[in-house]
Protein backbone atom coordinates (compact mmCIF):
# COMPACT_ATOMS: atom_id res chain seq x y z
CA UNK A 1 0.00 0.00 0.00
CA UNK A 2 1.04 3.44 -0.53
CA UNK A 3 0.86 6.59 1.20
CA UNK A 4 0.86 10.01 0.03
CA UNK A 5 0.25 13.57 1.78
CA UNK A 6 -2.75 15.53 0.02
CA UNK A 7 -0.90 18.48 -0.50
CA UNK A 8 -4.14 20.16 -1.22
CA UNK A 9 -4.85 20.24 2.74
CA UNK A 10 -2.34 22.68 3.17
CA UNK A 11 -5.11 25.61 2.10
CA UNK A 12 -3.60 28.54 4.19
CA UNK A 13 -6.05 27.68 7.09
CA UNK A 14 -3.55 28.32 10.01
CA UNK A 15 -3.98 31.24 11.98
CA UNK A 16 -0.41 31.19 13.37
CA UNK A 17 2.97 29.20 13.88
CA UNK A 18 1.44 27.44 16.81
CA UNK A 19 -1.30 25.74 15.19
CA UNK A 20 0.96 25.13 12.42
CA UNK A 21 3.13 23.17 14.52
CA UNK A 22 0.68 21.15 16.33
CA UNK A 23 -1.20 19.93 13.40
CA UNK A 24 2.76 19.45 11.77
CA UNK A 25 3.19 17.14 14.83
CA UNK A 26 0.30 15.07 13.96
CA UNK A 27 1.53 14.48 10.45
CA UNK A 28 4.94 13.24 11.46
CA UNK A 29 3.41 11.00 14.09
CA UNK A 30 1.34 9.32 11.52
CA UNK A 31 4.33 9.31 9.16
CA UNK A 32 6.16 7.42 12.08
CA UNK A 33 3.02 4.87 12.16
CA UNK A 34 3.16 4.25 8.79
CA UNK A 35 6.94 3.80 8.66
CA UNK A 36 6.89 0.86 12.01
CA UNK A 37 4.19 -0.78 9.75
CA UNK A 38 6.35 -1.26 6.55
CA UNK A 39 5.14 1.51 4.29
CA UNK A 40 6.58 5.25 3.67
CA UNK A 41 4.64 8.55 3.49
CA UNK A 42 5.42 10.16 0.37
CA UNK A 43 5.57 13.42 -0.29
CA UNK A 44 6.09 16.30 -2.97
CA UNK A 45 8.82 18.10 -3.35
CA UNK A 46 6.59 21.28 -4.23
CA UNK A 47 4.93 20.75 -0.33
CA UNK A 48 7.44 23.36 1.02
CA UNK A 49 6.04 26.32 -1.40
CA UNK A 50 2.17 25.92 -0.55
CA UNK A 51 0.24 28.27 1.76
CA UNK A 52 0.43 27.79 5.21
CA UNK A 53 -0.60 30.91 6.23
CA UNK A 54 -1.58 34.59 5.30
CA UNK A 55 1.72 35.47 5.40
CA UNK A 56 3.70 32.55 5.41
CA UNK A 57 4.28 29.98 2.70
CA UNK A 58 4.80 26.13 3.92
CA UNK A 59 9.03 26.41 4.12
CA UNK A 60 8.72 29.89 6.09
CA UNK A 61 6.45 28.73 8.80
CA UNK A 62 8.62 25.77 9.13
CA UNK A 63 11.74 28.11 9.74
CA UNK A 64 9.49 29.02 12.58
CA UNK A 65 9.89 26.56 14.24
CA UNK A 66 12.14 24.55 16.60
CA UNK A 67 15.69 23.32 15.47
CA UNK A 68 14.47 19.85 15.91
CA UNK A 69 11.03 19.70 14.04
CA UNK A 70 12.45 21.89 11.45
CA UNK A 71 15.66 19.55 10.59
CA UNK A 72 12.97 16.64 10.56
CA UNK A 73 10.62 18.13 8.21
CA UNK A 74 13.27 19.59 6.40
CA UNK A 75 15.33 16.77 6.01
CA UNK A 76 11.89 14.75 4.89
CA UNK A 77 10.73 17.34 2.42
CA UNK A 78 13.92 18.06 0.71
CA UNK A 79 16.38 15.07 0.75
CA UNK A 80 14.66 11.95 2.22
CA UNK A 81 11.27 11.66 1.08
CA UNK A 82 9.89 9.76 -0.36
CA UNK A 83 8.81 11.56 -3.40
CA UNK A 84 5.89 10.16 -4.89
CA UNK A 85 6.71 12.05 -8.46
CA UNK A 86 9.70 9.73 -8.65
CA UNK A 87 7.49 6.65 -8.71
CA UNK A 88 4.68 8.73 -10.44
CA UNK A 89 1.79 6.37 -12.29
CA UNK A 90 -0.81 9.16 -13.68
CA UNK A 91 0.68 11.74 -16.36
CA UNK A 92 -0.38 15.34 -17.20
CA UNK A 93 -2.76 14.31 -19.81
CA UNK A 94 -4.82 12.02 -17.42
CA UNK A 95 -7.59 14.02 -16.33
CA UNK A 96 -8.79 13.47 -12.51
CA UNK A 97 -11.34 15.71 -11.04
CA UNK A 98 -12.68 15.99 -7.45
CA UNK A 99 -15.37 18.03 -6.04
CA UNK A 100 -15.77 19.48 -9.73
CA UNK A 101 -12.02 20.17 -8.37
CA UNK A 102 -9.51 19.61 -11.09
CA UNK A 103 -6.64 16.90 -9.11
CA UNK A 104 -4.10 16.09 -11.65
CA UNK A 105 -0.66 16.84 -10.51
CA UNK A 106 -1.77 16.62 -6.93
CA UNK A 107 -1.23 13.87 -4.20
CA UNK A 108 -5.13 13.03 -4.47
CA UNK A 109 -4.69 12.43 -8.62
CA UNK A 110 -2.13 10.03 -7.45
CA UNK A 111 -3.81 8.16 -4.88
CA UNK A 112 -6.31 8.07 -6.98
CA UNK A 113 -4.30 6.29 -9.77
CA UNK A 114 -3.17 3.87 -7.79
CA UNK A 115 -6.42 2.73 -6.27
CA UNK A 116 -7.74 2.71 -10.20
CA UNK A 117 -4.44 1.08 -11.43
CA UNK A 118 -3.39 -1.21 -8.17
CA UNK A 119 -1.63 -1.88 -5.80
CA UNK A 120 -3.47 0.52 -4.02
CA UNK A 121 -3.25 4.46 -2.85
CA UNK A 122 -4.37 5.84 0.52
CA UNK A 123 -4.04 9.61 1.39
CA UNK A 124 -2.81 11.46 5.03
CA UNK A 125 -4.72 14.93 5.53
CA UNK A 126 -3.60 17.64 7.77
CA UNK A 127 -6.13 19.04 10.13
CA UNK A 128 -8.09 20.86 10.64
CA UNK A 129 -8.85 21.57 6.68
CA UNK A 130 -11.70 21.05 4.06
CA UNK A 131 -10.59 17.43 3.46
CA UNK A 132 -11.55 15.69 6.65
CA UNK A 133 -13.87 12.84 4.89
CA UNK A 134 -13.36 9.30 3.74
CA UNK A 135 -13.28 7.89 1.33
CA UNK A 136 -12.61 11.05 -1.27
CA UNK A 137 -13.61 10.22 -4.39
CA UNK A 138 -12.09 11.19 -7.52
CA UNK A 139 -13.30 10.86 -11.13
CA UNK A 140 -11.21 10.01 -13.93
CA UNK A 141 -11.53 10.91 -17.60
CA UNK A 142 -9.76 8.88 -20.32
CA UNK A 143 -8.94 9.49 -23.53
CA UNK A 144 -11.31 6.19 -25.02
CA UNK A 145 -13.91 8.40 -23.63
CA UNK A 146 -14.57 6.04 -20.15
CA UNK A 147 -14.86 7.73 -17.05
CA UNK A 148 -14.08 6.13 -13.51
CA UNK A 149 -15.02 7.09 -10.25
CA UNK A 150 -12.57 6.32 -7.79
CA UNK A 151 -12.44 5.70 -3.85
CA UNK A 152 -9.53 6.75 -1.77
CA UNK A 153 -9.54 6.07 1.73
CA UNK A 154 -8.05 9.36 3.92
CA UNK A 155 -6.80 9.60 7.29
CA UNK A 156 -6.22 12.37 9.20
CA UNK A 157 -6.00 11.64 12.80
CA UNK A 158 -3.88 9.40 14.42
CA UNK A 159 -5.59 6.57 15.86
CA UNK A 160 -7.85 6.16 12.51
CA UNK A 161 -5.07 5.40 10.93
CA UNK A 162 -3.38 3.16 13.35
CA UNK A 163 -6.63 1.13 13.71
CA UNK A 164 -6.12 0.72 9.91
CA UNK A 165 -2.79 -0.31 9.58
CA UNK A 166 -3.29 -3.17 12.09
CA UNK A 167 -6.13 -4.32 9.90
CA UNK A 168 -3.84 -4.09 6.37
CA UNK A 169 -1.17 -5.90 8.64
CA UNK A 170 -1.76 -8.99 6.98
CA UNK A 171 -0.83 -9.24 2.84
CA UNK A 172 -3.37 -11.09 0.20
CA UNK A 173 -1.63 -12.73 -2.38
CA UNK A 174 -4.41 -14.50 -3.69
CA UNK A 175 -8.24 -14.56 -3.10
CA UNK A 176 -7.52 -17.59 -0.71
CA UNK A 177 -5.80 -15.51 1.62
CA UNK A 178 -8.29 -12.37 1.53
CA UNK A 179 -11.07 -15.38 2.13
CA UNK A 180 -9.23 -17.11 5.33
CA UNK A 181 -8.60 -13.66 6.39
CA UNK A 182 -12.26 -12.45 6.33
CA UNK A 183 -13.84 -15.62 6.80
CA UNK A 184 -11.93 -15.58 10.73
CA UNK A 185 -12.34 -11.64 11.20
CA UNK A 186 -15.69 -11.71 10.38
CA UNK A 187 -17.38 -13.67 12.18
CA UNK A 188 -20.67 -12.34 12.47
CA UNK A 189 -21.51 -13.36 9.24
CA UNK A 190 -22.55 -16.09 8.02
CA UNK A 191 -20.90 -17.22 4.04
CA UNK A 192 -23.10 -19.05 1.97
CA UNK A 193 -20.37 -21.54 1.10
CA UNK A 194 -20.18 -20.88 -2.81
CA UNK A 195 -20.17 -17.36 -1.69
CA UNK A 196 -16.74 -16.48 -3.04
CA UNK A 197 -16.79 -19.14 -5.83
CA UNK A 198 -17.34 -15.99 -8.86
CA UNK A 199 -14.60 -14.08 -7.28
CA UNK A 200 -11.94 -17.29 -7.57
CA UNK A 201 -12.88 -16.28 -11.59
CA UNK A 202 -11.46 -13.41 -11.52
CA UNK A 203 -7.82 -11.67 -11.65
CA UNK A 204 -6.33 -11.20 -8.29
CA UNK A 205 -5.94 -8.00 -7.44
CA UNK A 206 -4.61 -6.60 -3.69
CA UNK A 207 -6.30 -3.32 -3.58
CA UNK A 208 -9.08 -4.94 -4.73
CA UNK A 209 -8.49 -7.63 -2.00
CA UNK A 210 -8.34 -4.97 0.70
CA UNK A 211 -11.45 -3.06 -0.91
CA UNK A 212 -13.71 -6.15 -0.20
CA UNK A 213 -12.08 -6.51 3.08
CA UNK A 214 -13.24 -3.33 4.13
CA UNK A 215 -16.66 -3.66 3.27
CA UNK A 216 -17.04 -7.09 4.40
CA UNK A 217 -15.63 -5.29 8.15
CA UNK A 218 -18.35 -2.59 8.22
CA UNK A 219 -21.14 -5.20 7.50
CA UNK A 220 -19.40 -7.44 10.01
CA UNK A 221 -19.22 -3.72 12.62
CA UNK A 222 -23.18 -2.81 11.43
CA UNK A 223 -24.37 -6.49 12.51
CA UNK A 224 -22.87 -5.98 15.91
CA UNK A 225 -24.48 -2.66 16.18
CA UNK A 226 -27.58 -3.33 18.37
CA UNK A 227 -28.37 -3.05 21.78
CA UNK A 228 -30.29 -5.58 24.18
CA UNK A 229 -33.50 -4.61 22.94
CA UNK A 230 -32.64 -4.71 19.28
CA UNK A 231 -32.58 -1.21 18.63
CA UNK A 232 -29.61 -0.06 16.74
CA UNK A 233 -27.03 1.51 18.56
CA UNK A 234 -25.74 5.27 17.47
CA UNK A 235 -22.64 3.76 16.13
CA UNK A 236 -24.88 1.56 14.19
CA UNK A 237 -26.88 4.90 12.68
CA UNK A 238 -23.96 6.45 11.85
CA UNK A 239 -22.57 3.77 9.33
CA UNK A 240 -25.98 3.98 8.10
CA UNK A 241 -25.46 7.26 7.28
CA UNK A 242 -22.28 7.27 5.96
CA UNK A 243 -21.86 3.88 4.37
CA UNK A 244 -25.52 3.35 3.14
CA UNK A 245 -26.87 6.53 2.11
CA UNK A 246 -25.80 9.01 -0.69
CA UNK A 247 -25.14 8.67 -4.58
CA UNK A 248 -21.88 7.36 -3.67
CA UNK A 249 -22.28 5.13 -0.38
CA UNK A 250 -20.68 2.02 -0.37
CA UNK A 251 -23.62 -0.49 -0.05
CA UNK A 252 -26.91 0.30 -1.97
CA UNK A 253 -30.04 -1.71 -3.04
CA UNK A 254 -30.62 -2.54 -6.62
CA UNK A 255 -32.69 -0.26 -8.92
CA UNK A 256 -36.16 -1.65 -9.59
CA UNK A 257 -35.63 -2.71 -13.24
CA UNK A 258 -32.66 -3.96 -12.06
CA UNK A 259 -34.80 -6.29 -9.60
CA UNK A 260 -37.07 -7.02 -12.11
CA UNK A 261 -34.43 -7.98 -15.42
CA UNK A 262 -32.38 -9.58 -13.07
CA UNK A 263 -34.63 -11.50 -10.35
CA UNK A 264 -32.96 -15.23 -10.90
CA UNK A 265 -29.66 -13.49 -10.37
CA UNK A 266 -30.41 -11.92 -7.53
CA UNK A 267 -32.04 -15.07 -5.70
CA UNK A 268 -29.91 -17.57 -3.74
CA UNK A 269 -30.18 -20.90 -2.20
CA UNK A 270 -31.48 -20.40 1.75
CA UNK A 271 -28.66 -21.98 3.14
CA UNK A 272 -30.53 -23.05 7.02
CA UNK A 273 -34.15 -23.34 5.09
CA UNK A 274 -34.66 -26.32 2.88
CA UNK A 275 -36.36 -24.97 -0.14
CA UNK A 276 -36.62 -21.77 0.45
CA UNK A 277 -34.73 -18.78 -1.29
CA UNK A 278 -33.08 -15.40 -0.09
CA UNK A 279 -33.73 -11.87 -2.12
CA UNK A 280 -30.57 -10.25 -1.87
CA UNK A 281 -30.77 -7.18 -4.15
CA UNK A 282 -28.61 -5.05 -1.95
CA UNK A 283 -25.00 -5.51 -1.98
CA UNK A 284 -21.76 -3.76 -1.17
CA UNK A 285 -19.57 -1.84 -4.29
CA UNK A 286 -16.00 -2.41 -5.08
CA UNK A 287 -14.86 0.12 -7.98
CA UNK A 288 -12.85 -1.69 -10.71
CA UNK A 289 -11.22 -0.69 -14.08
CA UNK A 290 -11.76 -3.84 -15.02
CA UNK A 291 -15.00 -5.31 -14.10
CA UNK A 292 -16.76 -4.12 -10.96
CA UNK A 293 -16.98 -6.13 -8.04
CA UNK A 294 -20.24 -7.07 -5.88
CA UNK A 295 -20.93 -8.16 -2.19
CA UNK A 296 -24.33 -9.13 -2.30
CA UNK A 297 -26.23 -9.66 1.74
CA UNK A 298 -29.41 -10.39 2.96
CA UNK A 299 -31.67 -7.42 4.19
CA UNK A 300 -32.76 -6.33 6.68
CA UNK A 301 -30.00 -6.48 9.43
CA UNK A 302 -31.81 -7.44 12.31
CA UNK A 303 -30.20 -8.21 15.55
CA UNK A 304 -32.49 -11.25 15.87
CA UNK A 305 -31.58 -12.61 12.27
CA UNK A 306 -28.49 -14.00 10.77
CA UNK A 307 -26.93 -11.75 8.33
CA UNK A 308 -26.09 -13.59 5.27
CA UNK A 309 -22.97 -12.74 2.57
CA UNK A 310 -24.51 -14.75 -0.42
CA UNK A 311 -22.31 -13.43 -3.21
CA UNK A 312 -18.57 -11.79 -3.79
CA UNK A 313 -17.64 -11.61 -6.92
CA UNK A 314 -18.01 -9.59 -10.37
CA UNK A 315 -21.62 -7.77 -11.05
CA UNK A 316 -24.61 -9.48 -11.41
CA UNK A 317 -26.91 -7.02 -12.81
CA UNK A 318 -24.78 -6.15 -15.91
CA UNK A 319 -26.28 -6.94 -19.70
Amino acid sequence: MTYIINDLSIEGQFANIYDFKIAIDRVMKMRKMIERSGHYLHCHRNLSSARATDKYIFQQAVNNLDNNRRRALMSWLTKDGPFWEDIRLHSEDDYLECSGNVVTNSGVGEAAFLCFQGPGGNLVSITPSSWEYTPIFVDLYKDDGSDHSIEVPNYWEPDILGSSLDKISVVYNSWNDLIKDVTLRCNSLIFLPNSFEPLSRYPFMRSQAHHIFERLQKLNDLKNCFDGAGNRTTRGHEIIRNHFTGGRAWFSDSSDSEKSKFGKELTFSHPDLKGENLFCPWHGKVSSHHVPIRIHFSWPIRADEPLYVVYVGPKLTMD
